[in-house]
């Protein structure tokens, strides 16, 4: 492993910090970042801009976004969150009453409200499973779904990385189980698009919505849904010009048509075509497709492998590795640990963050050696300070 990542130049972090908290944010590349700031520019001067800067790069942004997760452009929408996305699933699936909406403990919750309103107003339950110490998700999911003595399940809402321990899910056997079974299958892959493949043609899931601001490397306030073919024909959460048949070509005279545009086109929000933060993410896809999804996801697990050994070694809870995700690493301690060991941390210029009582460290490109080096140390001497003080 490097001590300095390759990659660390492309990022305006000084060097004295070290950012293992991807989980939480990330900081785009300085080209992302100049993408931004030419978008605010032509926003500033709109007598150089025509009907076809509200297409261009939205057509452009779908295209990209189609190629990290095998899909096609027709399916993917232009969503504000993530949120947004799992409202429009939750929109267009048929929940019967008296079957579940299943989800794993502790998910986060743009994966757990929109399914609660649901399932109050149709008269459907909402449940979170847990798993047995030695037990995958899948399992556990697949041992619920197929209990013949409880409700139905209707809806398997899902992540592919636990958000607070980082632990994995098999999507492509979540997808199999949900075929078997004529389960929906709704994924928040904000944890993990980018790093963890994604193959819709694999998965096959009905919707699919991610943010950009964190593993994608792009701006705040920009998301994706991906929606299955036989799913494109459902509802919007609202309604505007911009996805009906036709609008690319007004100028002056509107339509008004209430035909769509083809495939997923229906679900994008209003205002999409925002021109600081749709180039951000092309830029930002292009820079990880450049060095490689899979070229990615190894540097990070050469890291985070790294502070697993050591954290273990140091007594820390780790979840084992066949049952966590490569990139986003869950830490656990005795009462105070996870606020304990952030503010520590934080002091010498290390950023992790904690949910549930777990610190998440979670490392990205501009990682290397040093930040592993940087957080072992910092981490044995919180536990020496607190062994001191007990």
């Amino acid at each position: 492993m490097d001590e300095i990542s390759l990659w660390r130049s492309d990022f305006d972090i000084p060097n004295d910090i070290s950012h293992l908290n991807a989980a939480f944010m990330t900081p785009p590349p300085r080209q992302v970042l100049q993408a931004g700031r030419d978008g605010v520019d032509k926003k500033a001067a709109p007598w150089t801009l025509s009907r076809a800067s509200f297409y261009d790069e939205v057509e452009a942004a779908r295209a990209n976004v189609a190629r990290l997760i095998n899909a096609s452009a027709d399916d993917i929408a232009i969503t504000g969150s993530t949120s947004y996305g799992i409202a429009v699933a939750a929109k267009n699936l048929t929940v019967a009453p008296g079957t579940t909406i299943l989800s794993i403990a502790g998910e986060h919750p743009s994966q757990t409200y929109a399914w609660t309103v649901l399932a109050k107003e149709v008269g459907a339950t909402v449940e979170h499973i847990n798993r047995a110490e030695n037990q995958s998700w899948a399992q556990a999911l697949s041992d619920r779904v197929k209990d013949g003595n409880r409700p139905p399940v209707s809806v398997l809402a899902l992540t592919q990385v636990h958000w607070s321990d980082g632990s994995a899910v098999d999507l492509v056997a979540m997808g199999a189980l949900a075929r078997a079974h004529d389960i929906a299958l709704v994924v928040d892959a904000t944890q993990s698009a980018g790093v963890m493949d994604l193959d819709v043609k694999a998965i096959q899931p009905d919707f699919i919505s991610f943010a950009t601001y964190k593993w994608l490397l792009g701006p705040y306030g920009l998301a994706f849904l991906y929606a299955a073919p036989k799913r494109q024909d459902g509802q919007p959460i609202e309604h505007h010009a911009f996805s009906r048949v036709g609008a690319d070509g007004y100028s002056n005279h509107y339509d008004r048509s209430m035909d769509f545009m083809p495939g997923a086109r229906r679900y994008d929000m209003g205002e999409r075509a925002n021109f600081a933060t749709l180039p951000m993410a092309i830029t930002a896809l292009d820079y990880l497709h450049g060095i490689g999804i899979s070229a990615v996801r190894d540097h990070i697990a050469g890291i985070t492998t790294a502070i697993a050994e050591h954290a273990a070694s140091c007594g820390v809870t780790v979840i084992p590795a066949d049952k966590r995700s490569p990139h986003l690493l869950g830490l656990a301690g005795p009462e105070g640990f996870s606020d304990g060991l952030v503010d520590a941390l934080r002091a010498k210029n290390i950023f992790v963050s904690a949910r549930d009582g777990i610190v998440r460290v979670a490392p990205h490109v501009y990682s290397g050696g040093d930040d592993v080096k940087r957080f072992a140390a910092g981490l044995e001497d919180y536990l020496s300070r607190s062994k001191r003080r007990a």
